[in-house]
């Protein structure tokens, strides 16, 4: 019976592991969708909510698991979303972009506390941004370019 109920649980972790949450979610359980409505970025911007000011370029570093982070000095942090335990990253990357978050969420707050240039709430960051790649990262006005 054990056996059966870890392979069950087993199966059951791998289906929610493949789930994509909404990226807002209100305390009642409603998935709210929207977009950005913005005319003033460059072609092929990926548009987000600016937290941190500044603009920095540099190469993404695509990062979904902490404990595989493998980040040399001047990366951009590529990631779904940052908590405390990620916190002795920061001293190493020159940026951050995350696929959720706002101005009060914990990759936000010590971007500024450690003035990186940071853009949050960039819809798919992680799969569109190629590990890697240059990017420009623009903290102030909420969007991130791939280079060329």
């Amino acid at each position: 019976m054990d056996d059966e109920l870890i392979r069950q649980r087993k199966e059951a972790f791998r289906a929610h592991q493949a789930l994509t949450p909404p990226r807002v979610l209100t305390s009642d359980g409603e998935a709210i969708a929207g977009a950005y409505r913005r005319d003033d970025l460059p072609a092929g911007a990926l548009v987000g909510l600016p937290v941190s000011a500044g603009t920095i370029e540099g190469r993404a570093r695509v990062i979904l698991d902490m404990a595989e982070a493998d980040l040399e000095a001047g990366d951009i942090l590529v990631t779904a979303y940052t908590d405390p335990s990620w916190t002795p990253l920061f001293v190493a990357i020159k940026g951050l972009v995350t696929e959720v978050g706002g101005l009060m969420t914990h990759g936000a707050v010590i971007a500024r506390e450690y003035g990186l240039p940071a853009v949050v709430g960039v819809e798919h960051a992680t799969r569109l941004i190629r590990d890697g790649q240059r990017i420009r990262v623009h903290g102030t006005d909420g969007y991130v370019e791939i280079l060329p």
